[in-house]
């Protein structure tokens, strides 16, 4: 039997009725069958968590959006849809990732008869998922998750368990403590890439393409691969809780904090500047969407760097960083980068980073690698550069901080030159930026000067626009659509409020009447940025891709710069208020950022917000993306623009890996450097985020138009936890260009000897509610055991609103939990979930019943006297 896999068409969440498994643009595609999960469970899941916290839960409409909003509670302020949609294109594009990564691997697809392989993989990824959200580690879990579905939905196309007549799903497939028994014969796979379908007996099994043979059993395919990808969800739903498992899937607010802190003794004032800051951004915010999801801090000295300290409570951070004091050292150079590269690998992708230190860096060999980690990330750095008077620095000190300045060009963020005392006045833009649903209309830089005139285009849905200019000797004038003007000498003036504070110019335009072109004319003599935000809905999210071949054809995300010479690919997710659907896209351009030349790709529209752009001769420097559309909600045209830095490269970085680590073994990581033009000695650098040692050669000589091999052996230390998560960066510098690189996600996975979950049985419940539920209250009692598993880790009311108490009690050696819950009659369901220390999953599951007429719930055990019975039932007294 031939292998064959099933392509994947980049359509997502607004998923049409179709009839096949594999033509790109149409078909029943692995993305279209996770899709169709994932929002489903995602709905499921907002629900219960809105019952369980007494909310409404009612989305406005079909849209991704309004899921998001209405999941996301009463919170007020705008909310982005765009890290909804990063984060699930993160699983998406890794599901796949399989079909062009491990075609020829019968485990990934359940081709002959790997079945105990194929479970193999599905269960150790689920593991691994379990593990990596435990340790917040929320990509690494996406990426492995869209693996592992694309695994578990073969297995009903690539095997006769629909020919057999089974109706439903193989749950062995999921659970590790079951085995695989052998369900399929010997049999030709069929469709057009297996040569022995062509032979007698002609058809095959593969159900990848509904055809007039094998219609039914292609949909029944399909119907089961739907519902294992559910029960796969739940499962993971199940070990980490209903917040958590939204947050996986990027049901979160937008704005997240992060900051990057040189704790130096010279770094006092600085220090007591953040302190002020994160308690203002907590405390004023509170409540509303601009309330932070995530709170980020990196401490930084000499020697040492770090520890990242990640977590969704605000009251941590504010204890956290109210412990920090300036201590050694002075304004010597320091670890800025080695911080930094911990918050870009820890902090959610396209965050803002607000870095800030009086001092060059010492590790600048790191460059690159935060370069490349930047563009991966699609992260935004903003660098607060203190000294203790307003002089000019000298043409040795502007040397020594031009890293930062070079970091700060390649993220769209920048580089703020201020003295200590002025601090306060420059960190407003902190407060700007850390904010739900931030937008880039323009961001262009200078790096010499002269004139310069640039035009934005302000739509209806944009609120609290700003503009920053960073430069010396700066003169400008700001033109509005009515041709109205303000000079930069006028602060307070009829278009925008302008301060000014070290090589910094925040200009908040006025909301009033701001809908139109704008422009911004610049006059100086060294080099300069200039940038505009706001808060809209309106956002999209992007990757470039490539089209690989084999049996199916598809695209896979590129990780890394695009390749020069050839055509560039970009897949571009759209979101609004109200949906794509009310989105009208008209331009997607490549914009020069040194020269805002515009070079105009071909847009085809693919579905659910999806739209995939050709251009076919990109710039040759760096460049952003930048959209331009119209707005059917506001009736309004709209200009948004990315901010990180891009080129294309004539070489390229690949590496695949799809296994875990172990703590204490080496672990090797092939990778291939390739080159459409010239040839010549690579050199090659490795870098990890947790300082793991690693072993690989230093060069790699590759022919002209050839490739060549090379293995980077990282070596895991025996006490690391399971669960974490490393970022690998290889780079490879040509002899005569830009570097180009591969970013990778490594996770470290102890084994694993457990794998039983938690026993729950219920006992005592009330028998009814009656018809009127207002008055009345219901209750129920369990008990729930891990025999000699891991023990229990977590206990929790997966579904209902009402409230759940526990203790244990010891009988015999073994720990017996018992819980008691009481509800309103309105809220009919509970799911009480037990959680055991290695993620597997035990649930009691009840609905009270409802007659119609009153019943005296005073005739129900009250809450001690149902404890003391099921007490008494466990120890058999």
């Amino acid at each position: 039997m031939r292998s064959s896999v099933c392509v994947v068409a980049l359509v997502v969440l607004v998923l049409p009725a179709v009839q096949t498994f594999v033509p790109i643009g149409s078909g029943m595609t692995h993305v279209t069958i996770t899709g169709n999960a994932v929002m489903k469970k995602i709905h499921e899941v907002c629900g219960a968590l809105a019952e369980s916290e007494k909310r409404p839960f009612k989305p406005t409409g079909s849209s991704a959006e309004e899921l998001l909003r209405a999941c996301l509670g009463t919170h007020t302020g705008e909310v982005s849809g765009a890290k909804f949609h990063e984060a699930l294109n993160q699983i998406y594009m890794q599901n796949g990732i399989v079909d062009r990564d491990y075609a020829s691997s019968n485990p990934h697809h359940f081709n002959n008869e790997a079945f105990i392989e194929g479970h193999s993989l599905i269960t150790k990824g689920v593991t691994s998922i379990k593990a990596n959200i435990r340790s917040n580690n929320l990509q690494a879990a996406r990426e492995t998750l869209g693996r592992v579905l694309h695994t578990l939905q073969d297995f009903y196309s690539h095997s006769n368990w629909v020919e057999l007549g089974y109706k439903n799903t193989y749950i062995n497939l999921i659970r590790p403590d079951q085995t695989i028994n052998n369900v399929a014969g010997k049999c030709s796979h069929g469709g057009k890439d297996d040569l022995s379908s062509t032979q007698t007996p002609r058809g095959g099994i593969s159900k990848d393409e509904r055809l007039g043979h094998n219609a039914a059993l292609h949909d029944t395919a399909v119907a089961l691969a739907t519902d294992a990808t559910l029960e796969l969800l739940e499962d993971i739903r199940g070990a980490v809780g209903n917040k958590e498992f939204l947050r996986v899937m990027g049901i979160a607010r937008s704005a997240v904090v992060c900051f990057v802190i040189d704790t130096t003794g010279s770094m006092a004032e600085e220090i007591i500047e953040a302190k002020r800051l994160s308690h203002q951004i907590i405390d004023s915010n509170k409540g509303t969407q601009n309330e932070p999801s995530e709170y980020i801090l990196v401490p930084f000295n000499d020697p040492s760097f770090g520890p990242l300290l990640r977590t969704t409570d605000a009251e941590v951070m504010k204890k956290e960083i109210s412990k920090l004091t300036a201590t050694g050292g002075g304004d010597e150079p320091e670890m800025c980068l080695s911080g930094l590269q911990l918050a870009l690998t820890g902090a959610p992708s396209s965050s803002s980073i607000f870095i800030f230190t009086d001092a060059s860096a010492k590790d600048m060999h790191l460059e690159r690698t935060i370069i490349a980690l930047i563009k991966s990330t699609k992260s935004t750095v903003y660098i607060f550069m203190t000294r203790r008077s307003a002089r000019s620095l000298n043409i040795e000190e502007r040397a020594k901080f031009q890293v930062y300045r070079n970091l700060a060009f390649a993220s769209g963020g920048q580089a703020i030159e201020v003295t200590k005392a002025n601090l306060p006045s420059a960190t407003d833009i902190i407060l700007d930026t850390t904010t739900s649903a931030l937008v880039t209309v323009l961001h262009q830089a200078r790096h010499t000067g002269g004139v310069g005139n640039f035009s934005f285009f302000l739509d209806a849905s944009l609120s609290n626009v700003t503009a920053y200019l960073t430069g010396t000797n700066l003169k400008f004038s700001l033109y509005s659509p009515s041709g109205a003007s303000q000079p930069h000498s006028v602060s307070n003036g009829p278009l925008a409020t302008i301060q000014a504070v070290g090589n910094l110019q925040r200009i908040r335009i006025n909301s009033a009447n701001n809908t139109g072109l704008w422009q911004i004319s610049i006059q100086t003599t060294g080099a300069y940025t200039v940038k505009v935000t706001g808060q809209s809905s309106i956002s999209f999210v992007y990757n470039f891709v490539e089209e690989f071949g084999g049996p199916h054809k598809g695209f896979a995300i590129i990780d890394g710069l695009p390749q020069k010479g050839l055509p560039v690919k970009l897949l571009l997710t759209i979101t609004g208020q109200k949906g794509a659907e009310a989105l009208k896209i008209q331009q997607v351009a490549l914009v020069g950022a040194a020269d805002n030349n515009m070079v105009n790709g071909i847009i085809k529209d693919i579905g659910g917000g999806n739209i995939l752009v050709t251009v076919d001769k990109p710039p040759v420097e760096e460049f952003a993306v930048m959209i331009k559309g119209e707005d059917s909600t506001t009736s309004s045209y709209f200009q948004r623009q990315t901010t990180t830095q891009m080129h294309p490269s004539e070489f390229f970085v690949k590496a695949v890996v799809d296994s875990t680590m172990l703590p204490g073994k080496d672990f090797h990581v092939p990778f291939n450097v390739t080159t459409n033009g010239a040839g010549g000695v690579f050199s090659i650098t490795a870098e990890n985020d947790k300082n793991f040692p690693m072993k690989y050669e230093k060069t790699l000589t590759v022919s002209s138009n050839g490739s060549a091999l090379g293995t980077v052996i990282v070596q895991t230390p025996a006490d690391t936890t399971s669960g974490t998560d490393i970022t690998l960066t290889i780079l490879a510098a040509g002899p005569v260009e830009y570097s180009n690189y591969v970013v990778l996600r490594l996770s470290v996975l102890a084994e694993v000897t457990d794998f039983t979950p938690p026993k729950c049985k219920i006992f005592d419940v009330s028998p009814v509610c009656p018809l009127n539920c207002t008055h009345s209250n219901w209750d129920l009692s369990v008990n729930i055991t891990d025999g000699n598993g891991s023990g229990i880790e977590n206990i929790y009311t997966q579904k209902g609103s009402g409230n759940f108490s526990y203790y244990s009690v010891e009988d015999g050696g073994v720990t017996v939990v018992m819980g008691y819950y009481n509800a309103s009659c309105c809220s009919p369901d509970v799911i009480v979930t037990a959680v055991d220390k290695e993620g597997n999953v035990g649930t009691c599951a009840y609905t009270v019943q409802t007659i119609n007429g009153g019943v005296s719930l005073s005739l129900f055990l009250p809450f001690w006297a149902s404890v003391l019975v099921s007490v008494l039932s466990i120890i058999n007294i």
